[in-house]
């Protein structure tokens, strides 16, 4: 649907707020080294943090047009020309009016430009591929460093692309030999989004709808596939790289990159629109307590409790939605754990990031094309048990292991860690009651109820919030029963007071004054001073 004139003014105004910031990401001297692909790359990062800081919101298409008309003008800026309006008017015979009355020539598509330069490009990368593929030895070629092979593209490319008559520039060319080298070696339209470190989370819909997560904002993004067949394609070696597999008669896997990112995988015909692809990527920045302060995650005495909780051994669990951030927060925690303990960790698909040298790392496994051979989560809990560990850190609770992780906190194993999805701390226990539920176990509700008061000591609630940031919003006790009820006691809450002329939300961290009913666990480490010093705090 056209634009209204308003809202062309509202996109022409904004171009010209975010185009010093484009400028000054790629100065003049580099523009003709620059391919256009690099430019909306750029384009779309400035794009998002002008909409971020400033907190004005746009909708999908107006974000694109946004971005598509900040590159035709940065483009037309660079080359000495006015920026690209108007088509060329066709020559018309004498009296013949162009458009309208007054002869003007049609305007252009705002995606015109941008969407004839990505043809050209994937119509050269169609037509050479096959032929590349022809002259190498792939599997050869998979064994060279990237850089080897790219000097040995380059060369190739260009004969080619002579041969054929086909005319591209010095930056398209590059463009089409790293396209060339994602396809060959990595995970082909996906390796920008990969490399680009202000990105938390890749959501392929399909082959033409791809989402990321920056800054806590869902966007759409220009990257796509060919077709479905080249989704499965990438979607295939994901997982073939850890051993598994995705199939008709395995439709759904989780896996993860070589670099740690978490992967999930669905395909049809569970999938309907096409093969969906999600990947909650690996952060090179190791995000520890003092990160979390710095974000406003955390207050400073709220990381004063979490540091003594963690050297204290006491046994946490941390709740939360999806995207909350509780890996992230279990990662931090685990560096309060002191070096010559022996650490377990169980995982589904391995992402912990734990830096203390005595740890082992168990990981599922599916079943294979038989039905066999499957090892679940609970296999491994109970497996866990035989290792003599000091600690042991599930990274998601979401099964019957619930049972051997609370037996396991109550049989000498504290400081033992895991999250679970939950949007209250009440609201956890509850969850963690259902999956004891599902371990088969001949359980009484009240029997189930004192497992759980007895083994977990602390709950961390980590939420999502509107306007994209992640925070601590209860740290809560568990104290013991009151009949049948686990009776709890909130030591720290977050409240929302308002929002900043930003955008951001303000919030209140509230100490409630309460004693520690962990406090006889925290003397034991001679700890208890200081916990009541930041409960007075």
């Amino acid at each position: 649907m056209p634009h209204s004139t308003g809202m062309d003014t509202t996109i022409t105004t904004l171009r010209n707020k975010v185009m010093p910031a484009l400028k000054e990401k790629i100065p003049a001297d580099k523009v003709k080294w620059t391919s256009r692909a690099d430019v909306a790359r750029e384009a779309k990062t400035v794009v998002g943090d002008f909409l971020f800081s400033t907190g004005i919101e746009l909708n999908l298409l107006d974000q694109r047009d946004l971005v598509t008309s900040l590159i035709n003008h940065f483009i037309a800026e660079n080359a000495g020309i006015a920026a690209p309006v108007q088509a060329p008017q066709p020559t018309a015979p004498t009296g013949t009016e162009t458009n309208g009355e007054h002869g003007e020539a049609p305007a252009v598509d705002p995606y015109a430009t941008r969407n004839s330069a990505r043809a050209t490009l994937e119509q050269a990368k169609n037509k050479l591929q096959p032929m590349v593929l022809e002259r190498i030895d792939t599997s050869a070629a998979a064994k060279l460093p990237r850089e080897e092979l790219s000097r040995d593209l380059t060369g190739l490319i260009a004969e080619l692309l002579n041969e054929n008559k086909i005319h591209l520039n010095a930056a398209e060319r590059t463009d089409l030999v790293k396209q060339l080298l994602d396809d060959m070696l990595g995970l082909g339209p996906l390796e920008p989004l990969l490399a680009d470190e202000t990105i938390s989370e890749i959501m392929v819909n399909g082959p033409k709808m791809v989402f990321i997560e920056n800054k806590g904002k869902l966007t759409l993004s220009d990257v796509q596939f060919r077709d479905n067949a080249h989704v499965l394609s990438i979607a295939t070696r994901i997982v073939t790289a850890i051993g598994r597999r995705i199939d008709e008669s395995s439709p759904l896997c989780d896996a993860r990159l070589m670099d740690g990112s978490r992967v999930n995988i669905i395909i049809p015909p569970l999938a309907i629109d096409g093969s969906t692809i999600t990947i909650r990527k690996f952060s090179k920045k190791k995000i520890t307590l003092e990160t979390m302060l710095k974000f406003g995650s955390i207050s400073p005495n709220m990381a004063k409790l979490l540091r003594i909780a963690g050297r204290s051994r006491l046994n946490i669990l941390i709740s939360g939605g999806t995207g909350s951030g509780k890996t992230t927060l279990l990662n931090a925690l685990s560096q309060m754990i002191d070096h010559g303990e022996r650490v377990v960790t169980i995982e589904d698909a391995a992402e912990l990031q734990l830096q203390q040298p005595h740890v082992v790392r168990l990981e599922t496994r599916p079943a294979n094309l038989e039905g066999n051979g499957e090892v679940t989560m609970r296999d491994l809990v109970k497996n866990a048990l035989r290792m003599r560990p000091d600690r042991i850190i599930v990274g998601e609770t979401r099964g019957g292991e619930a049972l051997d992780m609370l037996q396991a906190m109550n049989t000498g194993h504290d400081g033992s860690m895991s999250t679970v999805h939950a949007n209250r701390p009440r609201e956890a226990i509850m969850r963690l009651e259902n999956l004891v539920g599902m371990s088969s176990a001949n359980l009484s509700p009240r029997a189930i109820r004192q497992q759980i008061a007895a083994a977990v000591d602390m709950i961390i609630q980590v939420s999502r919030m509107r306007d994209g940031s992640r925070r601590v919003t209860y740290i809560t006790e568990i104290t013991g029963m009151e009949g049948e009820v686990i009776t709890m006691q909130d030591l720290y809450t977050c409240e929302v007071t308002g929002e900043t002329p930003d955008g951001k939300l303000a919030v209140d961290f509230k100490n409630h004054g309460l004693r520690p009913h962990c406090l006889p666990k925290v003397a034991y480490f001679g700890l208890d001073k200081q916990l009541m010093e930041t409960m007075d705090g």
